[in-house]
């Protein structure tokens, strides 16, 4: 019976990750992909707006 012991918790673990996997993999794309896209493009936008100012216009 020692080996069923040793053997439960990376068994629990293998299907955990097999599971946060699956999951990630589902939530890909989707109806919401274009609007997480345009938020994402947003804010890296607004991000090197505020690079570009903070940078003295001769450099």
């Amino acid at each position: 019976m020692d080996y069923v012991a040793a053997l439960v918790p990376p068994v629990v673990m293998a299907v955990a990750f097999t599971a946060l996997v699956v999951t990630i993999v589902k939530s890909q794309g989707g109806a919401n992909k274009a609007k997480e896209d345009a938020l994402v493009d947003a804010a890296l936008a607004r991000a090197e707006a505020a690079e570009q100012t903070a940078k003295p216009a001769g450099a």
